[in-house]
């Protein structure tokens, strides 16, 4: 395969011109992380180095909890990149705590699953909350585990970790099935259970649990599983 350099590439397929000319928005994951990378190694551009990135890290949720050091250590990267890719995450971070009204609202179901639908890709199980405040609006999404996802291994303290932390009031439980198929297991509707009730314990609602598949969802609390009826504060469903 002939390896490409970014100006090797079309104008119009360059992250860096697609920003300015599209918007920030308009770029996928790879595309913004190269911008920040600018160059990538011998064999390998920038855009194909932040591909390789987030596959180490399993998304940009990873990329958002893996230590500096430990980043600098994937071929390419080293501390100055490292670094450079820790303070874009820092300051995103600032800037969603500075602007609160900002934060986006979760009403249904589907509004869930649009915060997380990249982990459609995931390649492993993978277990994270939506945090909500008093008024529904998102607080933080954290990656609770990654494997295999059941009652067994999930301990509700983790779970809810996080949640009291921030002083959220209720939180939506999610995780994937890299099968892609989302058919909730006998041991998701047990977990979904466990969970509800050590939620009940500590005055933090538990309010769905989205499986998530290859480019659909199934959430259980419309399903009726494990929640005490059918009806939803999630009106929609993506199954």
């Amino acid at each position: 395969m002939l390896w490409l350099t970014i100006k090797d590439l079309p104008v119009e397929e360059r992250p860096r011109e697609r920003l300015l000319q599209h918007g920030p928005a308009a770029l996928s994951a790879a595309e913004l992380l190269a911008i920040l990378l600018r160059t990538g190694r011998r064999g390998e551009n920038a855009l194909q180095l932040a591909h390789r990135i987030l596959q180490h890290c399993e998304g940009l949720s990873g990329l958002g909890r893996i230590p500096a050091h430990e980043l600098a250590r994937i071929p390419g990267v080293g501390l100055a990149k490292a670094a450079q890719i820790q303070a874009a995450l820092e300051l995103g971070r600032r800037v969603a705590a500075a602007v609160p009204e900002e934060r986006p609202f979760v009403r249904s179901a589907h509004e869930a699953y649009m915060l997380l639908a990249d982990m459609a890709d995931l390649e492993q199980e993978t277990l994270r909350t939506i945090l909500l405040d008093t008024r529904g609006r998102v607080v933080a999404i954290p990656t609770i585990y990654v494997g295999n996802v059941n009652t067994t291994l999930v301990r509700p303290a983790e779970v809810f970790r996080e949640a009291i932390r921030r002083n959220a009031v209720s939180l939506i439980l999610a995780h994937n099935h890299p099968s892609g198929d989302p058919t909730p297991s006998p041991e998701d509707i047990a977990l979904t259970r466990d969970l509800i009730a050590a939620g009940q314990l500590l005055g933090i609602r538990v309010l769905d649990h989205l499986i998530i598949g290859r480019g659909r969802y199934t959430n259980l609390r419309e399903r009726g599983l494990s929640f005490n009826a059918p009806s939803s504060p999630h009106p929609g469903s993506g199954t």
